[in-house]
């Protein structure tokens, strides 16, 4: 990955923003992170069970962070696009939240 910089360049770190929810059928974890000017091939995206990695660069900008997710996924079932300035994941729950129980707010 190129992150190659010059000993005296300043490089600004930033979490990018970052969205995750359940798809329609509620079988799948949907995961959307920002990423504005990045090129595809700058990106690193790692996934575990339980959780992410994210690392992208643009200029003198690195986008960085880890995140967990609420339930376990299958890592290697996942799929993956990016196109103008957005990294979607879709990766499919171990468990289905459909079984999930709704919570009374009172």
């Amino acid at each position: 990955m190129g992150f190659n910089r010059d000993e005296n360049s300043m490089v600004h770190m930033i979490t990018p923003d970052v969205c995750s929810y359940y798809d329609e059928e509620s079988a799948k974890l949907k995961i959307e992170v920002e990423l504005p000017g990045v090129k595809k091939e700058n990106i690193t995206f790692r996934l575990r069970e339980d959780g992410f990695y994210i690392r992208a660069q643009k200029d003198d900008y690195e986008y960085i962070g880890t995140f967990s997710v609420c339930c376990p996924v299958i890592p290697r079932d996942a799929k993956a696009t990016y196109a103008n300035g957005l990294l979607t994941v879709l990766v499919p729950y171990k468990e289905a939240f459909e079984n999930a129980v709704d919570v009374e707010i009172k």
